[in-house]
């Protein structure tokens, strides 16, 4: 199911409207889609490299504007979903211990999810539920996404397409070892 969906997407790249598919992919993607916008992001920028800048920004701002979508999910239909669910569970308690924590890591939690592979509409939903402070959320997720979806334009624009397998195999791993060297560099800092 998952690989139909990806193949069904991939195939908009060279539609006419591709940027505006571009932009309800990364739109939902933020909150719900389960395909990154990188599969369409990635063949846009090799077919149109002058277009590189226009394509990234759109990315950015559509999931930006998606993962506002997605805290509101996580914020509205929190007590009606998650609380139940946890309380059966026996887990009730828990979540208010977590939300504090989180809400104390939240920007990290944004800025980690919106660059690495992990799926960003799970932040952006318990960004949300845990009622993190709406400015911190937004200028992580624009920092996030915005490094994301602009390095990748950048590294399409200067390299063209022997950078492709780079990005589509290797990408998330660097930016997920980069997150991991950080954190662990902060904790370092903090706490030694």
């Amino acid at each position: 199911m998952i690989r139909k969906l990806y193949d069904w997407t991939l195939s908009w790249a060279a539609h006419p409207q591709a940027i505006w598919v571009l932009a309800v992919v990364s739109f939902i993607e933020s909150s719900v889609f389960p395909i990154p916008p990188d599969v369409l992001l990635v063949p846009m920028v090799l077919a149109a490299p002058h277009r590189a800048w226009i394509i990234a920004g759109v990315c950015t701002i559509a999931s930006v504007l998606g993962a506002l979508l997605g805290y509101a999910i996580g914020y509205f239909a929190w007590e009606s979903l998650g609380e139940p669910i946890l309380t059966a569970l026996g887990k009730g308690d828990s979540f208010e211990t977590f939300r504090l924590r989180y809400n104390d890591w939240g920007a990290w939690a944004v800025l980690i999810a919106g660059v690495t592979p992990f799926p960003f509409k799970v932040i952006t939903i318990l960004s949300g539920a845990t009622g993190l402070s709406m400015p911190v959320f937004v200028i992580s997720s624009i920092v996030a996404r915005g490094l994301r979806f602009f390095l990748v334009a950048a590294l399409l624009w200067r390299f063209g397409p022997p950078v492709r397998d780079f990005i589509e195999r290797r990408l998330g791993l660097v930016f997920t070892l980069f997150c991991v060297l950080l954190v662990g560099a902060i904790f370092l800092l903090r706490y030694i």
